[in-house]
């Protein structure tokens, strides 16, 4: 006699759920940064950009990145262009992602990479004036703009 009350129960809240089957639409974000390098043999970068997202959000954000291997270089790149996925919320950006970087030119610089951070990913790309040579391995931070 008790089970059909909470079989009542059960089956009027599994009717008013929401249904499983409409997925959240994806969180997306784009960040837009200037960045400056300098290397020789420990490639040091540093930077700002903005973080948008498609739900309207908004972070401004300090770049560092450090690294070291055989380089030779010195670049800027104003107007470069992230790309972030594996996101939940806009904070996820924030931290150190993993680093590889193979650089060659001289005088119009240009730079793609695509960065890890646990199941967080970037991919960035500019194009700046200098000129360099060499291979890194370190990390690119992005910590919140004081």
């Amino acid at each position: 006699m008790i089970l059909r009350p909470l079989a009542l129960t059960a089956l009027l809240v599994a009717l008013c759920a929401p249904a499983s089957s409409h997925a959240a639409a994806p969180f997306d974000c784009t960040m837009r940064f200037d960045l400056s390098s300098w290397a020789v043999l420990y490639k040091h970068s540093s930077g700002n950009g903005t973080v948008t997202c498609n739900d309207g959000s908004t972070l401004k954000v300090k770049l560092t990145a450090n690294g070291g291997g055989l380089a030779l270089s010195k670049s800027t790149i104003k107007g470069g262009k992230a790309d972030f996925s594996g996101l939940r919320r806009i904070d996820d950006v924030l931290g150190t992602y993993v680093a590889a970087d193979a650089d060659t030119g001289i005088v119009k610089h240009g730079d793609a990479q695509v960065l890890t951070k646990g199941e967080v990913n970037m991919s960035l790309a500019g194009a700046g004036k200098g000129m360099g040579l060499g291979v890194t391995v370190g990390g690119f931070t992005i910590a919140r703009e004081p």
